[in-house]
């Protein structure tokens, strides 16, 4: 595929100025002014194009619960959220604790050719605890393990994982959560687990990548942690960067403005490596009977572009690094920077159009949201992957002038 996109604002974790830029064959070839060009362009003057977004954690609940979400909806919210990328949970049913299930995954996604897809395993066998034996017969297609939504309750076990993970290259995700503790102080049952899992990633020299942190006690851990010069990573969701004291219900729970404060510190002194949504869709009656979660991929970035760039005065290019730079990093992708020979997958925005969150008009199955009603600032137009336009939104017609034939 071939495209020009003309007089953007470009904006990547390094750059931010005005021009050209030019895919072919699924790469950026060239940036500059005026590149003449006779193929397709998408006049883009007034918009900002960045790199399209990279979430390292989402559930699209397929093998299993399909009701919920499968392959092809959380592709299409993705796409809708600006994502091209997404590194997907294994919480599924089955467990995704075998390469065959791995498999399912990534020839759905593939077949569908909408989004790129990472499927992580399991640290232990169907979420049980104990067993890891399965970690032997991963192959290189998976570079991610977790038990998320559980926490890995034996230090023991926890240790021998981590030390698979160094053995065969892996980064193991934490969910922090000592759940024999979450029924007295879920604060602390995240705060035990953390400190727990840095101090045996600095044994076992494992690469660690905490997730969805919440509280500023995990935070200031992570902190002194890196200062210190050990290898881990971490992410925290729009949802626990904009609300706090809400009775939503999340797993981490909503925190407090004071945890707010910390988050926000931490991803302006460069603690915080990313920003991930955590997409979780639930019907509705499952929301109704207590199911923590939300569908963040469709309201992830205007989200955190009004809490942190309208509101913190955070840096575009920050916000660019939290979402694309960083998680491209950590994930070994040749994608989230806009320099010559990196994937063309891009994102265009109307940053300074407001929206208004409206989870009817989700095309998540999960309509779950506590931003319904919200007014937030930055407006998805176009998703590009590989230089194909994969999505339009319904006012790229209104402002770029476009057929919308690509929309919905």
């Amino acid at each position: 595929m071939e495209l020009l996109i003309k007089g953007a604002r470009l904006v990547d974790q390094d750059i931010d100025l005005y021009g050209d830029l030019l895919i072919r064959d699924g790469k950026i070839v060239e940036l500059g002014d005026d590149i003449f060009f006779e193929g397709p362009v998408v006049d883009a003057r007034g918009m900002c194009l960045m790199p399209a977004f990279i979430d390292l954690h989402a559930h699209f609940r397929d093998p299993g619960f399909t009701w919920k979400e499968d392959i092809l909806t959380g592709s299409l919210a993705a796409l809708k959220g600006g994502y091209t990328f997404v590194n997907l949970m294994g919480n599924t049913s089955p467990v995704c604790s075998d390469m065959a299930t791995v498999e399912y995954v990534l020839d759905k996604a593939k077949e569908l050719d909408m989004v790129q897809v990472h499927q992580c395993v399991s640290i232990t066998r169907g979420f049980d605890g104990k067993d890891i034996s399965h970690l032997d017969s991963l192959d290189e297609r998976v570079r991610m393990i977790t038990d998320d939504g559980k926490g890995v309750a034996s230090s023991y076990v926890m240790y021998k994982a981590m030390e698979k993970a160094w053995e065969n290259d892996l980064i193991l995700m934490s969910h922090a959560e000592d759940e024999q503790i979450t029924p007295i102080d879920y604060r602390l049952s995240e705060n035990l687990e953390t400190v727990r899992n840095i101090y045996l990633a600095l044994y076992t020299r494992a690469r660690l990548h905490l997730t969805h942190v919440s509280t500023e006690e995990a935070i200031e851990e992570i902190r002194r942690a890196k200062l210190k010069g050990q290898n881990i990573t971490c992410d925290v969701t729009p949802h626990h960067i904009a609300l706090w004291d809400n009775p939503y219900r999340v797993n981490p729970p909503i925190r407090t403005r004071s945890d707010v404060d910390a988050l926000i510190g931490g991803i302006k002194d460069g603690t915080v490596d990313a920003i991930a949504t955590d997409h979780a869709p639930h019907t509705r009656e499952d929301k109704l009977k207590g199911s923590p979660g939300l569908s963040g991929l469709e309201t992830a970035f205007s989200v955190a572009h009004t809490v942190l760039v309208r509101d913190n005065n955070v840096d575009l290019k920050l916000l660019s690094r939290l979402m694309s730079g960083r998680p491209a990093e950590i994930m070994g992708l040749d994608k989230g920077k806009l320099i010559e020979g990196y994937d063309g997958d891009m994102v265009l925005i109307h940053l300074e159009r407001r929206v208004v969150v409206d989870p009817s008009s989700f095309v998540s199955k999960g309509k779950n949201t506590p931003f319904e009603g919200h007014e937030l600032q930055g407006d998805i137009l176009m998703t590009i992957k590989s230089g194909d336009i994969k999505y339009m939104s319904k006012n790229c017609g209104e402002v770029l002038g476009l057929d919308n034939r690509q929309t919905f």
